[in-house]
């Protein structure tokens, strides 16, 4: 009889532990879970290079400064210029994606740094046309490409896009889950005459944005730029 106890106390007790490891491992496993990594982001940043624009490039530097100093490893970035029909790799000037590694980090960010600082000193003349719809296209399959968890794209124009005879861009453009942020909207002198223009340029690409489902917001300060990454 007390054989038989004792036998019962002894499976007790293994099922108690069998069950507070269960339960240890179970709350490690949802302790993991709950402790998500930072999404990565992935940027692409269009450069305006028509006209009078190709003067504000000096801010663009700024703002490629900015974007080298707050991106990390594993993020992804892209500067290209907004050609007459942007839809060739020969629009952009620099790419990369991040490496784990922060010494090799810091390389790729000085050898972009310095591709698009050659860019912008060599640059004699800019666009003809400006072809602002073909370069969105463009930024949004490279970001989308990356598949990064926060997605951007900034316009860097007055965004007055000009085409060239017999180019169609007048149609939907998929924006789902990206963030257009046009950065240094300069008024034109047409906007002088009638300032109703710049306003709505502004609600023009706004809506085509909005309407493919992305989002949209314009940061002209660029003392704040910090105001470019909003988490989604």
């Amino acid at each position: 009889m007390k054989s038989l106890l004792k036998t019962k106390m002894l499976k007790t007790k293994l099922f108690l532990r069998a069950a507070i490891a269960t339960l240890f491992i179970s709350s490690l496993v949802l302790t993991g879970c709950d402790e998500q990594k930072p999404a990565t982001k992935s940027v692409y940043l269009l450069l305006d290079t028509s006209g009078t624009y190709t003067k504000e490039l000096d801010k663009a530097q700024s703002i490629m400064n900015y974007l080298l100093a707050t991106l990390n490893s594993g993020d992804s970035i892209a500067v290209a210029r907004i050609d007459s029909g942007s839809f060739n790799e020969k629009d952009i000037i620099a790419k990369t994606t991040f490496d784990s590694r922060p010494s090799t980090t810091n390389n790729q960010k000085r050898v972009f740094k310095q591709k698009v600082d050659t860019f912008i000193a060599n640059l004699e003349k800019g666009s003809f046309r400006t072809d602002i719809t073909g370069g969105i296209l463009q930024a949004a399959d490279f970001v989308n490409e990356t598949q990064a968890g926060e997605k951007y794209v900034l316009i860097f124009s007055d965004l007055e896009e000009d085409l060239q005879k017999g180019q169609i861009r007048d149609f939907p453009i998929d924006m789902q889950g990206i963030q257009v942020v046009a950065l240094n909207v300069t008024k034109l002198r047409s906007d002088n005459v009638d300032p109703r223009e710049f306003k709505n340029r502004l609600n023009h690409w706004q809506k085509r944005v909005e309407d493919g489902g992305g989002s949209w917001r314009v940061v002209n300060d660029l003392e704040r730029l910090d105001r470019m990454f909003v988490a989604n």
